[in-house]
């Protein structure tokens, strides 16, 4: 399975290891949020629809990081960029913990989702272009699945800080923890270097215009379609990610009436799981091609998430289908870089990509307030299943309008609409 890895240059592994710890740690610092919500919905008196507020902002807001990101990335360079929104998210991540009324937090979390945003920008372009072709796909999957690290590591770090503190002060330690990744910046600056296919471009090309122009390079023929496209697809797939995974320390402990271990025990199931379906999707994106992995994961995670929240079977069997519900719901996530990499040309391939994703994540941040808003009249299991298949359904409609683009060389690839 991970053979390949011997295969890889020195500098292919260096920066996958860069990108594979920026996105877990970029990970843990989102996720930390959706393990405080129970403690914010009493501590500071927040309703669900707050709440939903705060998990939409900071996704809201990440658009705007990674598309500027993304366009900065393709003027400035990848691997300065990285550094940049890696130091940006820590920062914003640890002053939440210092949030004293729901105004404070809302401000700090929409920060946060700058750097959030534009992390995975800078790094998901670097990746794809420093990886060949042959490899492409698992090493970008496999760098994804550096989310269900994080979001592991958040979730133990959760169990373990609420066992030993009381609630009123369990919940500002989690996000003092998110400065922590600050201290990767350092390793990424000595051992990351730009890629070539970027510094042969740069040098062959020089660009004219400013990094506002850059930004909306995409939105114009004849990227347009494509970019459309793309970031429908992407809404699709994180609206029904974030519909369960912000609701989900929740629902286990407001509906299914799980104490803190047992919704630690739970989501540690649920991310083991994740990560598998993350390295499967890597495998899958090589062997039987990008759409092909978005369709199998789409259609499974619909009938999965429905079937989690809807069918009345008991907690002992719901932990055991916990599992297969994180390794269906994340293999699409795996080949997400490489299609988009895929997609785009050298000079553009930054903005495209960061419009892409983070746009799509910002329509599909409406989904975690639309639960909170639809939960606070019905209940949350039926509210999530219900967004969750929507998001899926659009998901599906986008990615039958789009290309294979599996054994692509991203020296040699030509816009299309």
């Amino acid at each position: 399975m991970f053979g390949w890895l011997r295969d890889l240059t020195d500098k292919e592994r260096k920066t996958m290891f860069g990108c594979f710890g920026g996105w877990s740690l970029d990970a843990l610092d989102v996720q930390l949020f959706s393990f405080a919500i129970p403690t914010l919905l009493t501590v500071l008196h927040m309703t669900r629809t707050e709440v939903g507020q705060l998990g939409t902002v900071t996704l809201l807001i990440s658009a705007f990081g990674g598309w500027i990101a993304g366009a900065l990335s393709d003027r400035l360079g990848r691997v300065k960029v990285l550094q940049v929104t890696i130091l940006w998210y820590a920062f914003f991540t640890f002053l939440c913990g210092f949030a004293q009324d729901f105004n404070q937090l809302f401000v700090f979390r929409a920060l946060q989702g700058l750097g959030f945003g534009a992390e995975w920008s800078a790094g998901a372009v670097l990746m794809g272009e420093v990886i060949r072709d042959k490899y492409r796909g698992r090493a970008v999957g496999l760098v994804q699945s550096g989310w269900a690290v994080g979001w592991g590591a958040a979730a133990l770090l959760y169990t373990a800080i609420f066992a030993w503190l009381p609630e009123e002060q369990a919940w500002k330690a989690l996000f003092w923890i998110g400065l922590a990744p600050a201290l990767l910046v350092f390793w990424v600056r000595k051992h990351v270097e730009e890629p070539d296919v970027f510094k042969q471009n740069a040098s062959r090309a020089p660009r004219t215009g400013g990094s506002l122009a850059q930004m909306f390079v995409v939105l114009k023929p004849p990227y347009l379609s494509t970019t459309l496209k793309v970031a429908l697809m992407v809404t699709g797939a994180q609206g029904g990610s974030y519909a369960l995974s912000i609701w989900l320390p929740t629902y286990l402990r407001t509906v299914r009436g799980l104490s803190t271990l047992g919704t630690g025990s739970y989501l540690v199931v649920h991310i083991i799981g994740a990560w598998f379906g993350f390295i499967a999707g890597a495998l899958l994106a090589d062997a039987i091609g990008r759409k092909a992995t978005f369709l199998l994961s789409a259609v499974g995670s619909a009938l999965a998430v429905v079937a989690f929240v809807m069918l009345p079977i008991t907690n002992e069997t719901q932990l055991l289908v916990a599992a297969p519900l994180g390794f269906i719901l994340y293999m699409m996530f795996a080949p997400m870089g490489t299609f988009m990499t895929e997609l785009y040309p050298t000079e553009v391939r930054g903005a495209g990509q960061g419009f892409c994703y983070n746009v799509g994540r910002a329509f599909g941040a409406l989904f975690p307030f639309a639960v909170g808003f639809l939960s606070d009249k019905l209940d949350l299991g039926t509210a999530i299943a219900v967004f969750a298949f929507i998001a899926y359904g659009i998901q599906v409609l986008a990615l039958l309008m789009l290309p294979e683009t599996r054994g692509r060389s991203v020296a040699n690839i030509a816009p299309a609409e």
